[in-house]
């Protein structure tokens, strides 16, 4: 009737050093091929950092799973080369709605401003997105994929991780400078280097279905609190390429996973929501719980943990896969300035200070989130039920509607990798904020200011400047882009964003955050807060 996937399988091949007998030595192993371990692959190429990726599986992730990504891993995806590719496959959106029975209750836009290039969030299968991570992996010549690749052991010295790997045709020993680790929440790499998550497991269950179907919805995000065709639980509604279709239904604490997914128990509650004259087919069904929860550190040696491996939310608000994607855009130049030698080893522990700082903030809105949608006593459902009933006319009571505050970047307000400001400025670019995107002429043709800033470190200048064009801290340098020549900003968005009034400057990382920002073209000021952003100074 409808179009359903075909899973790809990935050919397993023999390595060299494994045929030969021999230990080979790489700069960046990464353990994991999901998505956020297929991003550190690309982002290691893109800066020059040959990687080995081992996945102990050949093919895709099955079922929809990840399917919500937003603007900034899109921006992050686009720098890698694909972002505008998934944004055309994937379903686009930025508004949702929340009702209370049969009523809307509150509605939201996520990106009520124009002039980005991204979308504020896509829908899109996570089999899609790994198909197409999959497609750039193996068209670069820095990126060797390894499937059927197992780790099964780990030793480390203080410059090296030895890992034991299964293969079909044996065990073999490779090592590595780092290990990054992308393996999920279930990480045998964790248990590795004997470390567990601290946090919270939620016992309310819910049941995720992928449904094929050509239905009149709206491209919107739905969510409902005790809707008439599932009492007293809640419903989520997405739509994804191909019609498909996300349905989760909250199950409660008692629900018994096997038998909830069992055909002739998952059918009943959809014709129930969709009605009974609804043609649509089963794609994937799963029953899953969730956890709020992290390790306490992220780097144990020459391992680095990224993504589910690391932190663990809830689905509500898409903030698993884009965070992880996130993690690895914060780590990938720290590792590149390090193995070239051009930064401290001491730069690595800053992923720590950053990320962690995000990963506690994705935490604690998760489970506020889970608090909401999940009351555990009588009060806390009698006070989320009143917010929902005076949201439908009051609007201070919308802000406190929580179905799931929606993945958005954290800013590192208190990274050592930080310049405070000592000007005066306006606007939201401070220091440690990711740099908002904003259309600008190149070369004559329409283009977007985060493609004009490259793959190292940038110093945008409102103007121009008689200093020169680079500014260098040892072998690392940052080239200038004026604003007046290198790009124009035409419409004046730019400038209105950054407040940049002639003659301010920001130094940008590479991972496209504010490093520092001045009112003046200071070259002394400048090689500084890029010395401290480079783990040189403090």
């Amino acid at each position: 009737m409808l179009k359903t996937y075909e899973f790809p399988e990935f050919d397993y091949i023999c390595s060299a050093e494994q045929r030969d007998g021999r230990v080979r030595r790489h700069p960046v192993v990464i353990v994991g091929g999901g998505p956020i371990g297929l991003t550190a692959a690309l982002d290691c190429a893109r800066r020059g950092i040959p990687a080995v990726l081992l996945d102990d599986n050949n093919t895709v992730s099955v079922g929809s799973r990840a399917v919500c990504y937003a603007k900034r891993p899109l921006e992050i995806w686009d720098r890698l080369g694909c972002g505008e590719k998934l944004v055309a496959k994937g379903v686009s959106w930025q508004v949702g709605k929340v009702f209370f029975g049969d009523d809307l209750a509150y509605s939201f836009n996520l990106l009520p401003e124009a002039d980005h290039h991204m979308p504020a969030m896509i829908n899109l299968q996570q089999y899609y997105l790994e198909e197409e991570l999959v497609a750039l992996c193996e068209a670069s010549d820095l990126v060797d994929l390894r499937w059927k690749h197992k780790v099964v052991g780990l030793e480390q010295t203080d410059d090296r991780a030895v890992l034991k790997v299964e293969t079909p045709d044996g065990v073999f020993a490779m090592e590595a400078d780092w290990v990054i680790a992308c393996d999920g929440a279930r990480s045998d790499m964790r248990g590795m280097v004997g470390a567990d998550f601290a946090g919270k497991v939620f016992e309310d269950r819910f049941l995720i279905a992928d449904v094929v179907m050509k239905a009149d919805f709206p491209t919107e995000r739905w969510f409902w609190f005790d809707p008439p065709f599932h009492r007293g639980q809640s419903v989520l509604l997405h739509k994804q390429s191909d019609n498909v279709w996300r349905i989760d239904f909250q199950l409660g604490r008692d629900a018994d996973p096997e038998d909830a997914k069992k055909p002739e128990n998952v059918l009943p509650r959809l014709k129930a929501m969709l009605g009974e004259d609804t043609e649509f087919e089963l794609e994937w069904v799963s029953v899953y719980q969730f956890a709020c929860r992290r390790m306490e550190k992220f780097r144990h040696g020459r391992v680095l943990f990224a993504g589910d491996a690391a932190h663990q939310v809830s689905p509500f608000g898409a903030r698993g896969a884009n965070t992880g994607v996130q993690d690895i855009d914060n780590l990938t130049w720290k590792l590149k300035l390090v193995l070239d030698g051009l930064a401290p080893e001491s730069l690595i522990d800053s992923y720590e200070d950053e990320r962690i700082f995000a990963a506690d903030e994705n935490l604690l809105a998760s489970a506020r989130s889970t608090d909401f949608i999940t009351p555990k006593n009588r009060m806390s459902r009698v006070f989320r039920d009143a917010v929902l009933d005076l949201a439908k006319t009051h609007d201070f009571a919308r802000p406190l509607v929580n179905s799931g505050r929606l993945s958005t970047p954290t800013p590192y307000c208190n990274s050592p990798l930080n310049t405070p400001d000592e000007d005066d400025f306006r606007g939201a670019m401070v220091p440690g904020t990711n740099c908002a995107d904003a259309p600008v002429n190149k070369d004559g043709k329409d283009d977007w200011f985060l493609r004009a800033l490259g793959e190292g470190f940038s110093i945008v200048v409102f103007g121009d400047v008689p200093h020169g064009k680079t500014i260098a801290v040892g072998e690392i340098e940052a080239p200038v882009i004026e604003v007046s020549t290198d790009i124009v900003d035409e419409k004046g968005v730019l400038t209105e964003r950054y407040d940049g009034a002639k003659g301010a400057v920001y130094l940008i990382r590479p991972d496209q955050y504010v490093a520092g920002r001045w009112r003046t073209f200071d070259p002394d000021r400048i090689a500084a807060a890029l010395a401290r952003a480079t783990g040189q100074r403090h």
